[in-house]
């Protein structure tokens, strides 16, 4: 298998720390290597940073009514 196709198939167990060592030493030494992988292991994990501060920070009154003014009946 092309070493970036496994790195990006383990991408996210590699972010939520389950994989074996092995598969971690794996990643960790493909990332120094290749700067296209890197890339993206920082998007991902910058992406799930993101994610992380919206679920956690309420949505103004505001924008939910905007957003429920929005709706339509189905």
């Amino acid at each position: 298998m092309d070493p970036c196709d496994h790195c990006e198939k383990i991408v996210q167990p590699y972010l939520d720390r389950s994989l074996s060592d092995e598969d971690i030493a794996f990643v960790d030494r493909h990332l120094s290597l290749c700067s296209w992988c890197a890339r993206r292991f920082r998007f991902e994990a910058e992406l799930r940073q993101y994610v992380r501060v919206a679920c956690s920070e309420q949505m103004p009154v505001e924008l939910k009514q905007k957003l429920a003014d929005l709706r339509t009946a189905l």
